[in-house]
């Protein structure tokens, strides 16, 4: 398949992801979880490995404010709604496959909850990591049951009202990071290396069982109906657009 928004590859057993929106410093717009979910559904039955990646500056940082605002006036967030992309978080967690996270540069908003998700987060030393959903009255609403999961209620509650970043070691201390080295690619081949010895059923088994004791889907429509109700907040809008349109926060002047 030909995609606009990534970069994908396939070396059996393992499945190569990259988002790719340079031009958009790899935020996440409709496009691009579609084709998340395309990639992931194409591959999911002869893929044991799914390994997600950005660019070398940036992970994935959240939502495409500017295009957002280029969208019916900034009066539409997001024309499909929330829930693509917590089915797409949620495939990541769930799906019968391994999921890694290789993390280069800044993972912020919704890119948190790409790492979050995946099973294994494998990072570089210079990797910082951000929710910043509050600075504009938002909330980390679709992110949060996957965080809470990962590194537990306060340490996600803590990252959530700081909205600054943190470094790569101490989110290795908080367990949102698994490894972490100066060459991270190397990192990832030998993480790779290893995770090639599981058969891909032992991995759905394995997969069904860790569903089962982590119950996502639950939290599925009071994260929706948050980030609906956020984003249809005029006055939260009104902070975006000035943002896309200054590149000011909201209490600067």
């Amino acid at each position: 398949m030909s995609y606009q928004t990534l970069k994908v590859r396939y070396q059996d057993p393992v499945c190569f992801i990259q988002f790719y929106r340079p031009e958009a410093n790899n935020t996440i717009n409709d496009l691009l979880v579609e084709e998340c979910l395309q990639a992931l559904t194409q591959y999911e039955q002869q893929a044991t490995i799914i390994v997600l990646e950005g660019l070398p500056e940036v992970f994935c940082f959240g939502a495409d404010f500017k295009g957002m605002q280029q969208s019916d006036n900034g009066h539409t967030a997001n024309r499909q709604g929330p829930e693509p992309l917590y089915d797409l978080w949620y495939k990541l967690a769930t799906g019968p496959f391994i999921t890694v996270a290789h993390v280069r540069g800044k993972a912020n908003a919704g890119g948190i909850g790409f790492v979050a998700a995946c099973d294994i987060v494998l990072a570089e030393e210079a990797a910082v990591f951000s929710l910043s959903e509050l600075l504009f009255g938002l909330l980390p609403a679709c992110v949060m049951p996957f965080l809470i999961r990962r590194i537990g209620f306060q340490k996600a509650q803590y990252l959530t009202l700081m909205t600054k970043p943190v470094s790569v070691q101490q989110a290795h201390s908080w367990g949102l990071v698994d490894a972490y080295e100066a060459n991270s690619d190397s990192l990832l081949r030998t993480h790779l290396l290893r995770l090639r010895y599981l058969s891909k059923t032992g991995v759905v088994r394995y997969k069904k069982y860790m569903t089962r004791l982590a119950d996502l889907a639950a939290a599925k429509p009071l994260a929706l109906a948050a980030n609906v109700e956020v984003f249809s907040d005029t006055d939260n809008l009104q902070r975006i657009a000035r943002y896309v349109q200054t590149g000011l926060f909201p209490w600067e002047s």
